[in-house]
C-alpha cells in the first residue's frame, strides 16, 4: 500500500489547491462588517489599490504590497498578539489553541493604512500590521528564502575572493565573528588563520560559535590513517566527495578541521557546493530534483574495530526541500555509507539511479571542484548540510583533529549578530 502511493506521488507532481470548505454566507452584523452574499473586494477608499480585502466563508483574502494572501479565521484567532493571547516577554504563545472553535468567523473586520482589525464573536479583538501580515503569511513565505546564499563552483569563489578572518580577531571582536560567519552563511565554508596548531586552541576556536557535538567520534578528535575507526577516512586512501554522518538521523550540521601535522605528500581537500550541483539538476531536469527531494533512503555505519562497536541508520531523501518554497536546505550524499535501497518499489528505483546519475555528473565535473592544501594554523569550517567534501591519496604521517557543531547554535550565534540565518 505504502510503495503504490509513494509511486503515485512520484508520478503526479504535487499542486497546492484551494481550500475545498464551503460554508453559506452570512450577513452583515454592524457597518463595519464586510459581509454580503457574494465575496467584493473592499479598499480603504473607493481609489485605493494599495489594500484591499474580502471575506469568504472560511478565510479571510487580502491584497496589499503586491502580495495576494489567504488567511484561515482559526489562524487569525490563534496568532493573535494580544496581551491575553500573546506573552510579549517570553516571545510564546499564551492562547490555547485547541480551545478555539474550528467554526470561528470574525464578527467586525476593519482596515486602514497600516492594521488589519479584527473582533471576534465574544468581543476579543485582534490586530495585525499589514507588514507583519505579508512578512508571515503562507504567499509571503513562498516569495522569501529563508537562508540567502551565493552558490559556487571553483571559479566563482576564486573570483569572490572571499578572505579568511584571523584568530585574534574571530576570537577577540564580534566584527571579526560576524565576518566569519556571514561568509559561512553565503559559501557555506569559511576559513580562520593564524590558530595555534594544537587540539586545545582548535576547541576553543570552535567553542566561539558553537556548542560542539559530542557523537560515536568522541568530542574533540584526532585523525590519522592508523585504522583506528572502521572507515575509510582513517587511511591514505583518496576520498570521493561526500558529506558526513549520513547514517544519523540528523546529519551534524558544521564540521570543523584543522591539520596539525603533514610530513608528506598529497592529502588536499576537496570541496564541491553540493547545492550549485543540485541547482544545475534543477534546471535541466526538475523531476528528477524532485524525485532525489522525495525518494527516502537508508544510510548505515557498521563498525566493529576494537573497543568500537556501532550500527547507525539515517533515513531521508538525497536532497531535502522546504516544502512551501521549494529552497534547498540539506544534501545527503554519501556513496560510501548508502545502505541497500529496500525503501523504493522498483518501478520507481531505475529512475531514482538516473537521477542520482544526473546529480553525480554535476558534483563530479572538474569546475566544480576546489582543492585547497590544509597546513597547520588554518581551520576550516564546512556546511555540513550543504558543502561536500574529500581528499586526494597522500603519503606520509598526516594528522587532523576537528570535531562536529551544533547547527542550531551556530545560527543562533549569526541571528544574535544580526545575521539572516
Amino acid at each position: 500500500m505504502w510503495c503504490r502511493r509513494l509511486a503515485c506521488l512520484l508520478r503526479v507532481p504535487c499542486q497546492l489547491s484551494g481550500s475545498t470548505r464551503h460554508r453559506s454566507p452570512w450577513l452583515p452584523r454592524d457597518g463595519r462588517t464586510v459581509l454580503a452574499a457574494a465575496p467584493r473586494w473592499h479598499h480603504m477608499a473607493p481609489e485605493s489599490l494599495k489594500c484591499a480585502w474580502q471575506l469568504h466563508g472560511d478565510h479571510l483574502e487580502l491584497r496589499y504590497a503586491n502580495t495576494l494572501m489567504r488567511f484561515d479565521f482559526v489562524w487569525l484567532r490563534d496568532h493573535c498578539r494580544s496581551a491575553s493571547c500573546y506573552n510579549a516577554k517570553t516571545n510564546q504563545r499564551s492562547l490555547d489553541t485547541a480551545s478555539v472553535d474550528l467554526g470561528i468567523k470574525p464578527k467586525a473586520v476593519r482596515v486602514d493604512e497600516t492594521t488589519l482589525v479584527l473582533t471576534w464573536p465574544d468581543g476579543h479583538v485582534t490586530r495585525y500590521g499589514l507588514e507583519w501580515l505579508v512578512k508571515n503569511s503562507y504567499e509571503g513565505q513562498k516569495q522569501q528564502v529563508m537562508h540567502p546564499r551565493i552558490l559556487w563552483n571553483a571559479e566563482i569563489y576564486h573570483q569572490a575572493q572571499v578572505p579568511s578572518v584571523d584568530c585574534r580577531s574571530f576570537l577577540e571582536t564580534d566584527e571579526g565573528l560576524k565576518e566569519f560567519l556571514q561568509n559561512f552563511l553565503l559559501y557555506g565554508i569559511a576559513f580562520v588563520e593564524n590558530v595555534t596548531p594544537t587540539k586545545e586552541d582548535t576547541e576553543i576556536l570552535a567553542e566561539r560559535i558553537s556548542l560542539i557535538r559530542e557523537t560515536i567520534y568522541g568530542r574533540m578528535w584526532y585523525f590519522t590513517s592508523d585504522f583506528s575507526r572502521g572507515d575509510t577516512a582513517y587511511t591514505k586512501l583518496a576520498l570521493d566527495r561526500h558529506t558526513d554522518t549520513t547514517y544519523f538521523q540528523e546529519p551534524c550540521g558544521i564540521q570543523v578541521f584543522h591539520c596539525l601535522k603533514h610530513e608528506g605528500t598529497g592529502g588536499r581537500t576537496l570541496l564541491v557546493d553540493g547545492f550549485y550541483a543540485a541547482e544545475q539538476v534543477l534546471r535541466q531536469a526538475p523531476e528528477q530534483f524532485e524525485l532525489l527531494s522525495k525518494v527516502p533512503l537508508k544510510h548505515e555505519y557498521v563498525e566493529n574495530v576494537g573497543d568500537c562497536h556501532n550500527h547507525m541508520i539515517g533515513v531521508g531523501p538525497v536532497l531535502n526541500v522546504y516544502p512551501w518554497n521549494n529552497e534547498l536546505y540539506l544534501i545527503r550524499y554519501n556513496n560510501y555509507d548508502r545502505a541497500v535501497i529496500n525503501t523504493v518499489p522498483y518501478d520507481v528505483v531505475h529512475r531514482w539511479y538516473a537521477a542520482h546519475r544526473t546529480l553525480t555528473t554535476e558534483l563530479r565535473r572538474p569546475e566544480n571542484e576546489l582543492w585547497v592544501k590544509l597546513k597547520p594554523g588554518k581551520a576550516l569550517f564546512i556546511d555540513n548540510w550543504r558543502v561536500l567534501h574529500g581528499r586526494e591519496a597522500f603519503t606520509g604521517y598526516r594528522q587532523l583533529c576537528g570535531c562536529y557543531l551544533t547547527r542550531d547554535d551556530v545560527l543562533n550565534t549569526a541571528r544574535l549578530l544580526g545575521l539572516q540565518a
